[in-house]
Formats: C-alpha cells, structure tokens, sequence
C-alpha cells in the first residue's frame, strides 16, 4: 500500500487492512485541469526502488501470458477523482526511476476530470468500451477511460490492454511490465475512497 500524496501539500492519511484501504482523510482542493493531488494504491512489482515479492513481476511483454485483476471499490458522492489501474513499463526490468510508459485504466471519475494528452479512439476491450487517450508527460502516458462506468471488476484483462497499447506504439514490444497498481487520483477530497478487495493474477 501507498498513500502516495505527491502532488499536494494538503492532508492525506489512510487505513489499510489486509488488501483493502481506505482514504480517511483528504482535504485536497486542486485545480481540475492540472495534476491531482495523490495517488493512494496497493500495488504489486516495483514503485521505484520500493518492490514487493511473489507476483511474477517484471513480466516482459513479449512472454505476457494471463494477467488479470479482480477490484471492488467504494466511492463518495462528493469530491473529485477517478477510480485507476495504472501500469508502468520501462525497458529495463530493474529500473529504479522513472519509467518510460504509464498505461491508466480509468474505472470511473467523478467531476470535471479527464487524462493526460487527448483521446484518439475507442476501442471494445474485454467485453466493454473504452475512451482511448495518448500523451506525454515527460514518458508515454495511454490511458482508458470506461464508457460506461463502474466501480468493481472480476478478471479484468490487463493484458488486452497492454497488447493494444503496444500496437499504438506507446508500449515497446520488448519492454517490461514493472507495476500493477490500483487507486484513486483526488483533485478535490477523496475521502471515502475505498478498496475493499483487490487481487493480481500473473500466469
């Protein structure tokens, strides 16, 4: 887990249990069309030099085989924020720093909120549509944002996205799959945001 507040000074604290977290405080009030205030998550592989065991990670894309995720949240009826995978790619399996590529996999939002760059499809991904967007923040950032939204998901197929993601040519073919992670981006508040159950399945 990480309460991972780096994009604001304003307080943020979080209870953790198990695999289940929840934001008890967060008195973020960011502007909407910039950066948001944190990124709390649980995560698997490597966040930056802090690295969790026993999840088959780093997976290089060319070998990626079965790599699903089980997620169910809680979410407020105020605030505003997003509901994201994120996953990093890097050539290089150990990379310490800052990785090459940021794959978003935006669940749900709540406000006036949208990804980095501009979107440039939608495509139908295990079996539901997704707002595909592309940019640049200093790495590829690829994002997608769900239709219809949702705040659960069974199974989700990480890997799908990771091949589409190598097709549009933000993901090199023989870079690394480094992190699975999985949280809430606040801009304004955000707490209440909850993770009561996640799982990360690597065969």
């Amino acid at each position: 887990m990480q309460n991972n507040r780096w994009g604001a000074r304003t307080e943020q604290c979080i209870d953790v249990s198990g695999t289940s977290f929840t934001v008890t405080t967060a008195e973020h009030d960011k502007a909407t069309n910039g950066a948001p205030a944190g990124y709390p998550s649980i995560y698997a592989g490597c966040h930056y030099q802090n690295c969790t065991t026993g999840d088959d990670l780093p997976l290089s894309v060319a070998d990626m085989g079965t790599v699903t995720s089980d997620w169910s949240t809680t979410t407020p009826q105020q605030g505003t924020y997003n509901v994201a995978y994120d996953l990093w790619f890097d050539p290089d399996p150990q990379q310490p720093a800052q990785n090459a590529a940021e794959l978003m996999i935006w669940l749900d939002h709540r406000g006036d909120v949208q990804p980095i760059g501009s979107p440039v499809a939608t495509v139908t991904i295990d079996g539901a549509r997704w707002e595909v967007w592309t940019g640049d923040t200093g790495w590829n950032v690829i994002s997608y944002v769900r239709v219809q939204p949702t705040d659960d998901v069974d199974d989700l197929d990480l890997a799908a996205f990771s091949e589409d993601a190598v097709r549009r040519g933000s993901v090199g073919e023989n870079w690394y799959l480094t992190s699975v992670q999985a949280g809430f981006e606040p801009w304004i508040g955000g707490a209440g945001l909850a993770t009561d159950d996640f799982a990360l399945n690597v065969s």
